[in-house]
């Protein structure tokens, strides 16, 4: 063996200097150091960060190809990502075990995506590491470790960031999304902890329709809980999860119909989705103005009064067809008579008919529920009550109007739903982040529009330890 000292190696003609042949193995000795002053490439370094050992407490810039320790026992911190390029790395590591009490927000560089969202992520998990790689403008930083999961064999766990409120009940988080947002799973655990969510899923109500309407089809409701005593509704399985964000859609309450005599209809809510899982909106209601029929939706909206030639039909419910259904049809206004309206399908139950003589508007559909070991005593107040004690209800039907007193407009249902007016006056305005159906509008005098519908939610359930 011979040893060669040098101090520079330059290639003879060219540009490139070949060491060895392919299978040959060069040794670099404990305590040498590699000074790279230039590019390296094919060494495997994306996916990799150099550590920054000065810990971070407040805003900062992060730096491609570093990571971070990050400190929020004072208060909450802001990481904005440097401006996205294929490979570039950053990884964040909760210093001192408080994400859960105070979060980090990862704030995207100008267009970047985090996860395939535009909407900023955050870091809530005590504990977490996690190291983040742009990809492509596609998909944007994609999270590719976490320090949560265990290299040895055993139970391991979901993790995950991101919602408007952050539950903990027991062994599992709650995530609850009252508007648009990023579920970032950081872990996606193993069998033998928990590797599916469950999830409650409710898309907006109709708005509501003025003019002798009837009440608005609430808001698709989808849901998947493993608690005893699930409502009938319950899908059969747990959705699985994968390291990647899951961009969140919370559907509003659709548009509300004028009076005044301008005989508007409401518009169908708007759909909310989560992964694979896609609850649409409520379906709008008849009224005489227009001779309309209700509108077809997750529930359908309820029949109108009678008027004129044709039938004060509900709106067909389950639309888009899901198996369990996502809700119900709308009542119908079986004898056509001006004065009387149905109310709006709702998840649970099929919006009430109406009649003539004395027979008050329709009642909404009754509504579905989760029970409260899905968000915990404590928490805040979602949905309503019900029927079905020690439950929260979501997505009723909204109300039909009827003529004037004595007559009475219709009850909305159980889970939000608001009720009929009785003439002229605008129906109650469906609860919102329920999915409730507002009630219809009595009469078309000014100026008396139609009330609004509630708004949905998306809640995600998950072990994260035993």
């Amino acid at each position: 063996m011979s040893e060669v000292k040098v101090n520079k190696i330059s290639p003879r003609s060219g540009t490139t200097v070949t060491l060895g042949d392919s299978g040959d193995t060069f040794t670099i000795p404990s305590g040498a150091t590699i000074n790279n002053q230039g590019t390296a490439t094919n060494f495997g370094a994306t996916g990799s960060a150099s550590w920054n050992t000065t810990v971070k407490t407040s805003t900062f810039t992060a730096v491609a190809g570093e990571g971070y320790f990050v400190n929020t026992t004072g208060g909450v911190v802001t990481v904005n990502l440097p401006a996205g390029t294929a490979g570039a790395v950053v990884a964040i590591k909760d210093y001192a075990g408080t994400f859960d009490t105070n979060k980090v927000t990862l704030v995207q560089n100008g267009s970047d995506k985090i996860g395939g969202s535009t909407v900023n992520a955050t870091l809530d998990t005590e504990g977490i590491a996690v190291t983040l790689v742009f990809i492509d403008s596609t998909q944007g930083w994609l999270v590719t470790d976490s320090g949560l999961q265990s290299e040895a064999p055993g139970p391991q766990y979901v993790a995950a960031s991101g919602g408007n409120t952050t539950l903990t009940v027991c062994s599992h988080k709650v995530h609850i999304f009252t508007g648009p947002g990023t579920l970032c799973v950081s872990a996606a655990g193993n069998s033998a902890g928990s590797n599916s969510i469950e999830y409650l899923v409710v898309a907006g109500s109709a708005g509501g329709t003025s003019d002798w309407a009837g009440g608005s089809g609430a808001g698709g409701w989808r849901s998947y809980s493993a608690l005893p005593s699930a409502h009938p509704l319950n899908a059969p399985a747990a959705l699985p999860v994968s390291v990647q964000g899951y961009p969140i859609t919370v559907g509003g309450s659709g548009s509300v119909g004028a009076g005044g005599g301008a005989n508007e209809l409401g518009g169908n809510g708007s759909s909310s989705v989560f992964s694979t899982i896609t609850s649409a909106g409520g379906g709008r209601a008849g009224n005489e103005g227009t001779n309309s029929v209700g509108a077809a939706g997750g529930s359908g909206g309820g029949g109108g009064t009678g008027g004129g030639p044709g039938c004060g039909c509900g709106g067909a419910g389950n639309t888009p067809p899901t198996n369990p259904a996502q809700g119900s049809s709308g009542g119908d206004n079986s004898s056509n008579t001006t004065g009387y309206t149905a109310g709006g399908g709702g998840a649970g139950g099929t919006g009430e008919g109406c009649g003539s003589g004395s027979v008050p508007g329709g009642a909404g559909g009754v509504g579905a529920y989760v029970v409260d070991g899905f968000i915990g005593p404590t928490a805040p107040s979602y949905g309503t009550p019900g029927p079905v004690g020690s439950t929260r209800y979501f997505s009723g039907g909204g109300g039909g109007a009827a003529g004037s007193s004595p007559r009475t407009g219709g009850a909305g249902g159980a889970g939000g739903g608001g009720a009929g007016a009785v003439g002229p006056a605008k129906g109650t305005a469906g609860t919102v982040n329920t999915g409730g159906g507002g009630g219809g509008g009595s009469g078309n005098e000014s100026p008396n529009p139609g009330s609004g519908g509630g708004s949905g939610i998306v809640m995600i359930r998950y072990k994260f330890q035993e």
